[in-house]
């Protein structure tokens, strides 16, 4: 039974965040109960999930009847660390890649600094590939592509408007209300797992909860994600004219003094993250 059906009559690619929503929209249309089937899947890597969430992904590779193509603008990780260099004097600073929590020097907390990693690691990425698969030239002005994004109904304040004229989105889900909860139904009722959230594993938006799941299933990740709050903290000291110390987590505290296990935030999100600007990360 067709639940939903495309209005367009462009081919459909399927934005693959491989988190809940889009794995239960990758896994619907599988089965047709969203229609047209996709030309393909696409998931843009920032070579930085964790683990279980690259292990996800192997596995929607072999049970999907269409093609997942994996697409990167390299590594977020050393692209957040880079030292760039001014063209004028020469001068190095800190690109702000990801949105961090920081102590200024006069002991004022202050977050969600300037990020660009969904625009950068996601959005480009996808858009780049789009542009050489279907041979879309510069500066065309027709929709070429439709493509179907996982935002539910309960995260309907996400839904952006694409930023080039030759893709239309669509958002099955929000067509049909389907919110996160009935998504993890669906894919219960229909003997699927739920997976986790797809993130970065040392992603401010994550909720204590989140920080001791990518702990207690992903330690390797854990400890790099430690490793990398003490090198972007140093970098920042470094470079950063405020002279501001950055941190991962909203307490300003380093990683591995923080306590996971009080049960504090009840797996509140940081920041809002389902307010997110670009509408395109995690789904």
């Amino acid at each position: 039974m067709i639940n939903f059906k495309s209005n367009s009559d462009r081919p459909v690619v399927l934005s693959l965040g491989a988190g809940v929503q889009s794995t239960a929209l990758a896994l619907m249309a599988a089965k047709k109960a969203v229609s047209p089937m996709p030309e393909f899947a696409i998931f843009a890597d920032t070579q930085a999930e964790p683990q279980y969430v690259y292990d996800h992904l192997e596995y929607l590779i072999k049970v999907l009847p269409y093609p997942v193509e994996v697409v990167t603008a390299g590594s977020l990780t050393e692209k957040s660390l880079q030292e760039r260099h001014r063209k004028k004097d020469g001068t190095s600073y800190m690109a702000k890649e990801i949105p961090l929590f920081g102590i200024l020097p006069s002991g004022k907390i202050t977050g969600a600094l300037g990020r660009q990693c969904t625009s950068d690691f996601k959005i480009q990425p996808i858009i780049k590939y789009l542009r050489k698969k279907f041979n879309i030239k510069r500066g065309e002005k027709n929709p070429m592509v439709t493509q179907w994004l996982g935002i539910s109904w309960d995260e309907v304040q996400r839904m952006k408007p694409s930023r080039v004229p030759f893709t239309v989105y669509e958002w099955p889900l929000i067509d049909l209300r389907m919110r996160r909860s009935h998504c993890e139904q669906w894919l219960l009722d229909n003997d699927f797992k739920i997976p986790p959230r797809s993130a970065c594993y040392y992603c401010p938006f994550h909720s204590d909860v989140e920080w001791r799941e990518i702990r207690n299933k992903a330690p390797e990740d854990f400890q790099k994600a430690i490793e990398f709050d003490k090198q972007i903290r140093a970098k920042f000291l470094k470079y950063d004219k405020m002279n501001m110390e950055v941190f991962l987590h909203r307490s300003c505290k380093p990683l591995d003094e923080v306590d996971f296990d009080s049960d504090t935030d009840k797996g509140q999100q940081v920041f809002d993250f389902q307010s997110e600007c670009e509408g395109m990360c995690g789904v």
